[in-house]
C-alpha cells in the first residue's frame, strides 16, 4: 500500500511540459517589441470580432416588448361632476368614468365587444335571454370582490326613475335576475341586437353605494372620488379655491381583469376653454389633448402627433314640413341639396378633418357604404326648380310657384335656418345660407344658445330647417332618429320623416342578430331615405387626438364618444425592454 502511495506522489510531483506551448513560449521570446505589439493587436482584433459576432447573434434572439413605467399628462376642457357610469353627462365625466370603471363587457379599439368582468356569456336562440358568467377573480379597487349582486344593483339603479340616469332608456323593459354569486340573466321583451352594448355599463360597488339614497345619489362624494374596477384608480384630486376639481392623478390598477396597464401614472388636467387648452399645450404643460377642434390645429406652436378617426355622427339640415309646407315639394328638397358645396364645408370649416355625407349612415359604423354623389352645382339646382314650374322673381331674385288654388298667394322659396351658437356650426350655417341665396332662396339665420334651442325649438319642433348633429351609436340603432313613431318629443326624429317602408326596415334591422342581414336591412333603409331626400346630409367630423410621439400600443380605431379612446389604454406604453423571444409574451 505504501508503495502505491509513493508511486502516486512521484507521478503528481513530476514536471509535465507541452512541447507546442514550449515552442510558443520560445517563439514569444524571439519577438521584437514591435512584433509583440502587433501580436496583441491581432489578439484584440480576434476578441473584438468574436464579441461583435456574439452580440449580433444575441440581438437576433432579442425582441422589444412593452415595459411598465412612464406616464401621460392629458388636458381636457371642463370639470368632472359625475364620475359615475349612471350619471356621466360631460366629456370630462365620461373620460374619468371609462378609466375608473369597467363593465361586464368591454369595447376594443376595433369596435369589438370582449369579456371584461364577465368570463363568458350566452344568448338564447330566440335572442331574448342573455346569461352572463362573471369572473371569479374580479375585484374592485378597494380589493372587494365583484359579484352578481353588484351588477344587479347597478342595473336596478339604471332603471330607477328617481336616479334620473341618462342610461335609463337603454334598460327600459329589461328584466335582470341573479342566478348565483357569479351568474346573471337578462331577459328582453323582444329581440334587440344592440343589447350587448348595455353590458359595457360600468359596475358600481354595492357595498359602497347601497347606503346612498336616490335623493343623495347625485350628491355623493363617490361621484368625485370614485372606486371602480377599471384599469386606473384615483390616487389624488387637486381642487381650486372653490372646491372644483382641476386635476386628477391616477395610477394603474394592478388587479384589473385584462392586465395591469403599462403606463404607471395618468394625470388629467382640466381647463376652462379650448384656448386655455391650446396655451397649455404650447407651453409644454400637457402631452395630449382630446377632441380638439379642427380650427385650432393652426394655433399649435409645438410639434404634434395628430391621430384621427371618423365619428359616427350625422350633421345635416333637417326640414320641417309641418311648419314650412314648402318642403313637401320634393323638387325643393332636391334643389337645396344639389346647390350645396359640401366639399367647402369639409375643407374650409373642418380643415379636411371630416367625411362628406350623402346618407343617414355615418362612417365608423358597420353598415357604412361610402356612397358619393357629384359636387354641388347651382345651375343644376336651378334647372330642377325650373322643370317643376318654379319661376325666379326678377325683382326679388327668389323662386316662386303658383298656388294650386286660385286666390292664394304664390309659394316662395323662403324659410329660416336654426342652429346652435357653436363656432363650427355658425360658420357652416353662413356658408349654407350663401349657397342657397345664390340659388335664389331667401334664408333667415337664427342662432340659439344650446339650452334654448333644445327646450324651445327642437322639443316643440318649432323650426323651418334645423342645422344639427346626431350622435349615432356603434351598433347603429337608427330607430329613434328615423322611425315615424319618434317624430314628437322625446323622440329624436327631428326630420319628421315618415315612411312605412323605412319603419319596417328599421324594426327588423334592430331585431336581427346576423350582421350581414342587418347590413342588408340598413342599406335598403338608406336607399329609402336618400330617394325621399329625408334630410340634406352634410358631413361627419373626425375625432382629433394629440398624443406624444413616443406613445405606443395606441390605436383610436372605432370611436363613438371621445371617452372611447381609452378603451385599450391598458395596452398603451412609452417604456420598452428587450428580452429573448421565448421570454416575450
Amino acid at each position: 500500500m505504501k508503495e502505491k502511495l509513493e508511486s502516486l506522489r512521484r507521478s503528481l510531483s513530476r514536471r509535465f511540459s507541452v512541447k507546442k506551448l514550449e515552442s510558443v513560449e520560445g517563439m514569444w521570446k524571439t519577438f521584437s517589441p514591435a512584433e509583440r505589439v502587433l501580436w496583441w493587436l491581432l489578439v484584440a482584433g480576434v476578441v473584438t470580432a468574436s464579441f461583435v459576432a456574439l452580440n449580433e447573434v444575441n440581438k437576433l434572439a432579442l425582441v422589444e416588448v412593452p415595459d411598465r413605467g412612464g406616464s401621460l399628462i392629458e388636458g381636457s376642457i371642463g370639470s368632472p361632476r359625475f364620475i359615475n357610469p349612471l350619471l356621466a353627462i360631460s366629456d370630462a365625466d365620461r373620460d374619468l368614468t371609462s378609466l375608473v370603471y369597467s363593465g361586464l363587457l368591454r369595447v376594443t379599439a376595433e369596435g369589438e365587444l370582449i369579456p371584461d368582468l364577465a368570463e363568458s356569456y350566452t344568448i338564447s336562440p330566440d335572442g331574448l335571454i342573455y346569461t352572463v358568467k362573471l369572473r371569479q377573480d374580479a375585484l374592485f379597487q378597494d380589493n372587494m370582490p365583484v359579484t352578481a349582486d353588484d351588477a344587479l344593483f347597478t342595473a336596478d339603479l339604471a332603471k330607477d326613475s328617481a336616479i334620473k340616469s341618462p342610461k335609463r332608456p337603454n334598460w327600459d323593459g329589461i328584466a335582470v335576475e341573479k342566478v348565483d354569486r357569479t351568474t346573471l340573466r337578462f331577459t328582453l321583451r323582444q329581440p334587440y341586437a344592440p343589447f350587448l352594448e348595455n353590458l359595457t355599463l360600468g359596475i358600481l360597488p354595492k357595498h359602497l353605494w347601497s347606503s346612498v339614497t336616490p335623493e343623495e345619489f347625485s350628491l355623493s362624494s363617490l361621484n368625485i372620488e370614485p372606486i371602480g374596477s377599471g384599469p386606473y384608480q384615483v390616487s389624488s384630486v387637486k381642487r381650486n379655491n372653490d372646491g372644483i376639481p382641476t386635476r386628477y392623478e391616477l395610477t394603474a390598477f394592478g388587479k384589473f381583469t385584462l392586465g395591469e396597464g403599462y403606463l404607471s401614472r395618468l394625470t388629467i388636467r382640466f381647463y376652462g376653454s379650448e384656448d386655455d387648452l391650446i396655451s397649455a399645450w404650447n407651453h409644454g404643460e400637457i402631452e395630449s389633448i382630446s377632441g380638439i377642434s379642427s380650427g385650432s390645429i393652426a394655433k399649435l406652436t409645438q410639434d404634434a402627433r395628430i391621430e384621427r378617426a371618423p365619428l359616427p355622427r350625422v350633421f345635416a339640415v333637417f326640414m320641417n314640413q309641418n311648419q314650412a309646407p314648402i318642403f313637401a315639394h320634393k323638387e325643393v328638397r332636391q334643389a337645396l341639396d344639389r346647390a350645396l358645396g359640401k366639399e367647402k364645408l369639409v375643407n374650409d370649416v373642418l380643415k379636411g378633418y371630416g367625411t362628406i355625407l350623402h346618407s343617414p349612415i355615418p362612417p365608423g359604423t358597420f353598415a357604412y357604404s361610402g356612397a358619393t354623389i357629384a359636387p354641388g352645382n347651382i345651375e343644376e339646382a336651378k334647372d330642377i326648380l325650373r322643370e317643376s314650374g318654379w319661376i325666379e322673381n326678377p325683382e326679388t331674385k327668389v323662386w316662386e310657384k303658383k298656388a294650386a288654388k286660385k286666390n292664394q298667394a304664390p309659394e316662395k322659396l323662403q324659410f329660416s335656418l336654426a342652429t346652435p351658437n357653436a363656432p363650427e356650426l355658425k360658420e357652416v350655417a353662413e356658408i349654407i345660407k350663401k349657397d342657397w341665396e345664390l340659388l335664389g332662396a331667401k334664408v333667415d339665420l337664427h342662432i340659439y344658445e344650446t339650452g334654448d334651442l333644445q327646450q324651445n325649438v327642437i322639443r316643440p319642433r318649432k323650426y323651418d330647417t334645423l342645422l344639427f348633429g346626431e350622435i349615432v351609436g356603434r351598433e347603429l340603432d337608427l330607430f329613434a332618429f328615423w322611425d315615424s313613431s319618434q317624430r314628437n318629443d322625446p323622440g329624436l326624429n327631428v326630420a319628421l320623416y315618415t315612411s312605412s317602408a323605412a319603419d319596417k326596415l328599421l324594426e327588423s334591422g334592430r331585431a336581427l342578430s346576423s350582421e350581414k342581414e342587418r347590413i342588408q336591412k340598413y342599406r335598403a333603409f338608406e336607399k329609402e331615405v336618400v330617394n325621399d331626400i329625408g334630410a340634406i346630409f352634410l358631413y361627419a367630423p373626425d375625432f382629433l387626438y394629440l398624443v406624444p410621439k413616443d406613445l405606443q400600443g395606441f390605436s383610436l380605431g372605432s370611436i363613438t364618444t371621445p371617452s372611447d379612446r381609452f378603451s385599450d389604454i391598458y395596452k398603451w406604453y412609452t417604456q420598452t425592454n428587450q428580452v429573448w423571444h421565448f421570454f416575450a409574451r
